[in-house]
């Protein structure tokens, strides 16, 4: 006898059994590409190729030919890479700190949002890379440098180098925690091979995958211990990139408010980037049964709670600002309001304030084309929230005469289409080579949470 559980909405729908989940997935990898997945890499090595000649301008012209001048002297660059690193953060928290607390609906979606993660730091790195002017001697100068009075070494008081470390470090956890949750479905593409290429390609990307009872076991105590790793990570490392603002005396920088105030932010832009791309890839992989409206409702949730976390802090800022007393201070938040860029600040409120407020409808947050839609304009708005924090505090500061506005060149535009172009083109590559979902965590919850559980 069959029936639906009455508390829950099951994880996957369908009836889906073991042989569908291997077959439903591994066919995307196994199958020819399709035409809209060329379409969609060559939208997206066009926007690459664009980007790589900014890129080749800068590097060659050098930092004259962003838009950076004597009073703004960080702009779309430290924006950009501000922007990237808070997408990074949904991957991690999706695979490490739901994991630790048993949530389920979390196994269909936390493969795409770890490469997702990978992909989105390595855009973020690009950006400080291409600010040193010269990249190809940033490792020499990140090292001790001679000097007659003993090594000359960088500034470890200094966020900037924290950042460094921080950064590095997630990248490091974050890339060890997605492969290995890669080997088992690896092995089982390995198992299906038809060509001896893929054979032996997938085996040699398995290390040797048994499947034995001992090597899950060992499987999932690493991946519990890489959990538990990866977890303060997740605070840390956008509180630290907070610190590059907050422990400096710029009026609208200098506030303990930053670190929590980052870190709900960027799990707020991860999940509506992981929203996008998982709306588009379930409808071109026909996943509907595994990425179901419950998981994305539960994203909603996130994104909803989060934004309202956010639009506390952007309020907290301003009655911070007044109760101070500090007149550059209350000066610094008057002027992202109502000054020559009060359009960039209407904008964040407008799209990380109010449009999450949408999701407290069922209707919108169960509805596939709003939430696609809200998602966009999520990471809109924070990337005008870091353009606004960034650019409005320095532009005016304690000299009126130095007082300057900043403005974008092509380069400036060029390189973070170059970002766009890379963080696209390595996705679609991830989803046709690699399987996008879990298969070995799907087929784990199938009799448990399936549409046709038995009692």
């Amino acid at each position: 006898m069959h029936s639906e559980a009455t508390v829950r909405q099951p994880l996957i729908t369908g009836g889906k059994t073991v042989h569908d989940v291997t077959n439903d997935i591994c066919s995307r990898v196994e199958e020819k590409p399709a035409k809209s997945w060329l379409l969609a890499m060559a939208v997206s090595l066009t926007l690459l190729s664009f980007g790589a000649v900014a890129v080749w301008e800068l590097v060659w012209e050098g930092m004259g030919s962003w838009g950076l001048n004597k009073t703004v002297g960080w702009a779309w660059d430290i924006t950009n890479f501000v922007w990237w690193v808070g997408i990074g953060h949904a991957g991690t928290l999706i695979s490490a700190i739901l994991l630790l607390f048993r949530q389920r609906w979390r196994m269909a979606i936390n493969r795409a949002a770890e490469a997702m993660t990978i992909f989105a730091v390595i855009c973020a790195l690009m950006f400080p890379v291409l600010h040193m002017g010269r990249p190809w001697l940033g490792a020499i100068w990140a090292l001790p440098l001679p000097n007659t009075y003993g090594s000359l070494w960088v500034n470890f008081n200094s966020p900037l180098l924290w950042d460094v470390f921080a950064i590095s470090t997630y990248f490091s956890v974050s890339l060890v925690f997605w492969y290995v949750g890669l080997i088992p479905d690896f092995a089982t593409i390995r198992d299906r091979a038809t060509t001896a290429t893929r054979k032996a390609v997938y085996g040699a990307l398995s290390f040797g995958w048994d499947g034995a009872s001992k090597t899950w076991s060992r499987y999932e105590t690493v991946s519990l211990i890489l959990a538990g790793l990866a977890t303060p990570l997740v605070l840390s490392v956008h509180t630290i990139v907070s610190f590059d603002f907050a422990t400096s005396v710029i009026p609208g920088w200098h506030t303990t408010i930053f670190p929590p105030y980052f870190v709900a932010g960027a799990i707020f832009s991860g999940f509506a980037m992981v929203l996008t791309l998982l709306i588009v890839t379930r409808k071109v992989y026909k996943l509907e049964d595994y990425i179901t409206l419950g998981h994305i409702e539960m994203m909603n949730i996130i994104i909803m709670v989060t934004g309202s976390i956010v639009g506390i802090a952007y309020i907290t800022e301003f009655f911070i600002a007044w109760y101070s007393g500090v007149e550059a201070e209350q000066y610094a938040f008057i002027n992202r309001a109502f000054g020559p860029y009060n359009w960039a600040y209407f904008s964040m409120m407008l799209c990380n304030v109010i449009s999450p407020q949408l999701f407290w409808s069922k209707k919108i947050r169960t509805s596939i084309s709003a939430t696609f839609v809200i998602s966009i304009i999520v990471n809109i708005g924070m990337w005008f929230e870091r353009f606004v924090i960034i650019v409005t505090s320095l532009h005016r500061d304690y000299l009126p005469s130095s007082w300057a506005m900043f403005y974008p060149t092509w380069v400036d535009v060029g390189t973070y289409i170059f970002s766009f172009g890379f963080f696209f083109t390595a996705f679609f590559l991830f989803a046709k080579f690699f399987p996008v979902i879990n298969m070995a965590e799907i087929k784990s919850i199938i009799k448990a949470t399936g549409d046709k559980t038995e009692k």
